[in-house]
């Protein structure tokens, strides 16, 4: 059941902090992945490629939890758990925003032959740390 994020996760989300994103891999063991992040609503979103590893799992199992780090103190964390979507990102909006709240400029381009995807996430659990 999707929940409403607190208002340190949103705050988490907005900043320029890292995340981790764990999914999981055929075999049932953890796959982690460092992204950016940004926030529609209550959803999270990050951008992948659809070949890599975390999409492939996600299309699998859409079961994912989401670590997000203070940039400016480590020790304060939310870990937002839920469910993914992958949605295609073919005029590639998704990539570009995500890039511009982290780098200021559009990504480096890409070959035409790959398929970016937005990855957005609905979270059912989020457990916050801070010290």
């Amino acid at each position: 059941m999707a929940i409403t994020l607190t208002d340190t996760a949103r705050e988490l989300l907005d900043g320029k902090n890292f995340a981790t994103v764990a999914t999981l891999n055929a075999d049932g063991s953890p796959q982690t992945s460092v992204v950016w992040v940004d926030r529609d609503g209550d959803a999270v979103e990050f951008s992948t490629t659809a070949a890599r590893l975390k999409a492939r799992n996600i299309a699998r199992d859409p079961r994912v939890s989401i670590t997000i780090f203070a940039f400016d103190n480590p020790y304060r964390t939310v870990e937002i758990r839920g469910t993914a979507e992958l949605i295609e990102d073919s005029d590639r909006s998704g990539q570009r925003a995500i890039n511009h709240k982290y780098m200021g400029q559009d990504p480096p381009a890409e070959p035409a032959e790959v398929v970016r995807v937005i990855v957005r996430v609905t979270p059912e659990k989020v457990v916050e740390f801070s010290v």
